[in-house]
């Protein structure tokens, strides 16, 4: 069913492989981040549970004989099927019986909620996550540089980006939500990531699993998020944030930091923990992070002039920016996010692993004075890694196929050291 105006997204391919190895895909992500769309790409037929015209008669159906729902042209998509929980376990029933069928279904959903069946779905329901929009979805980013054809040797010597700083900004403060590119007017655009802020706290964390919960306090627990965010900071740090303030005891705060994960508005990179260095001088706690950078603008309750002056809370905005982008592209590549930070104060603002084995150490930096720094901290790390091979006591270690330093600035380039200087509005998967 396809959709007139369509981006195309990097998760697209991911879901043409999906439909051709499993009998059925669950598509989940934040609400806003364009799940129904993408899956209506690929779909036959459509059940919408949010259809009000006919939602109380899918659900009678889906209460009593959910099988009748399934009948309908293939790949058919039930959008938000959470609403009508039985209809997973009929699902899971008919790929069975139609074993040597797939691309049988498509489902969509914006909460991980557990699943009322005594059926996983395990080798049946394949699961596919999906973010906002990268810079190179959205077409702020050139794509002239390629993740994976660095990994595969290809060089480059000199590249210009076309984003100023003023558009980073705005970037960031929009956001990747798929409605804000369709509107006109700049106002408008930043409004959907302040609308979904509000209806996160207001709404969604009290109707992901039936409980009711104070909005104000899920407020504070972003907003202290926010205050945080690509930092260390500990659980006791935003608890302290947030109980300052309110009368939150620590198991409701652990409850909602759990819903907000379920909602997938909270998204912590974890920690890499190479033996490289003794166990207690690797920090292993996660990084601090949002699914994209316009939910902790909105929670700041600040516009793009704000950063003007404070450049301080931009830069760590600005790396969850890039997060954000490399959540997206590592998934295309299968690969995997992570951080590098010991006791020392060396560290990897990210670490991508691919499945194969090879992995890049990266460094956020906004501006051009913080470019040195990042590439000295990735050659540290190379370095330590030589260092730690040479013992024939310990399991070698492969060094990092890339080291590089993503930035905000308008130039990259191949340093003589070997560390790639690549704006981030420049790459592409």
């Amino acid at each position: 069913m396809k959709i007139k105006n369509y981006k195309k997204r990097i998760c697209d391919t991911l879901l043409e492989l999906k439909l051709n190895s499993f009998g059925a895909t669950l598509i989940i992500g934040p609400k806003g981040c364009g799940k129904t769309t993408t899956a209506s790409q690929k779909a036959k037929s459509i059940i919408e549970f949010q259809d009000e015209d006919l939602r109380e008669g899918y659900l009678a159906t889906a209460n009593t004989t959910p099988s009748k729902l399934l009948i309908g042209e293939n790949p058919r998509l039930f959008d938000e099927w959470q609403d009508a929980p039985k209809i997973w376990g009929a699902i899971r029933k008919n790929v069975d019986d139609r074993s040597d069928e797939n691309g049988l279904f498509i489902l969509t959903g914006s909460s991980s909620n557990d699943i009322d069946s005594p059926h996983t779905g395990t080798a049946r329901i394949s699961t596919l996550k999906m973010y906002p929009m990268s810079l190179y979805e959205s077409g702020e980013s050139s794509g002239e540089i390629s993740l994976i054809d660095l990994f595969n040797g290809k060089d480059f010597d000199f590249i210009e980006s076309e984003l100023s700083v003023d558009d980073l900004i705005f970037a960031i403060c929009r956001g990747g939500w798929p409605k804000s590119l369709k509107n006109k007017t700049r106002e408008s655009k930043l409004t959907i990531a302040e609308d979904i802020y509000y209806q996160t706290c207001y709404k969604d964390i009290s109707k992901i699993d039936g409980v009711k919960r104070n909005p104000l306090w899920a407020q504070k627990i972003l907003q202290s998020y926010a205050r945080n965010i690509c930092t260390l900071a500990d659980a006791k740090t935003v608890y302290g944030d947030v109980v300052s303030t309110t009368g939150m005891s620590k198991p409701t705060f652990l409850d909602y930091i759990h819903a907000l994960e379920k909602l997938f508005i909270i998204e912590d990179v974890p920690a890499w923990c190479p033996a490289i260095r003794s166990r207690e001088a690797i920090r292993v706690s996660v990084k601090r992070n949002l699914v994209d950078p316009s939910i902790a603008v909105a929670a700041l309750g600040v516009d793009p002039e704000f950063f003007n002056t404070d450049f301080k809370t931009l830069g760590f905005l600005f790396e969850s920016l890039c997060i954000r982008d490399f959540k997206i592209y590592s998934s295309s590549l299968r690969g995997e996010l992570s951080y590098y930070h010991d006791r020392y104060g060396l560290e990897a603002d990210g670490v991508l692993h691919l499945r194969d084995g090879r992995y890049a150490l990266l460094e956020f930096k906004l501006g051009q004075n913080d470019i040195d720094k990042g590439a000295a901290n990735l050659l540290k790390i190379e370095k330590l890694i030589q260092e730690h091979n040479k013992d024939e006591k310990q399991v070698p270690l492969r060094l990092p196929d890339l080291k590089i330093v993503i930035t905000g600035t308008k130039y990259g380039m191949k340093r003589d050291d070997g560390v790639y200087v690549i704006p981030l509005a420049c790459l592409k998967p």
